[in-house]
């Protein structure tokens, strides 16, 4: 799947030098821009993206360029990736 402009992604925080914020924190973010990159040969579609984002934090808003696909379950900080799917519980 592909980004587009208004989707909502999971921004992956860096995190803060005193801790207040934790490093690998998921935040929303809404796309606000889309720019393609040569992909390696068989790479996922992502790959071959970077975006813009607005990322909405719980203390306000932060705006970043560039940022590129988090691959796989071990995301480094300042990558975006898909949220994760929940599955619906009893009730």
């Amino acid at each position: 799947m592909r980004p587009t402009v208004a989707r909502t992604v999971h921004y992956v925080a860096y995190g803060t030098p005193g801790g207040e914020h934790p490093a690998g924190a998921c935040r929303a973010a809404v796309v606000t821009e889309v720019v393609d990159l040569p992909a390696p040969a068989g790479a996922a579609p992502e790959a071959g993206v970077v975006v813009g984002l607005a990322v909405l934090n719980p203390t306000g808003l932060f705006f970043d360029r560039g940022v590129p696909w988090a691959e796989g379950r071990r995301r480094k900080g300042g990558t975006w990736h898909w949220p994760e799917r929940e599955e619906d519980g009893p009730g």
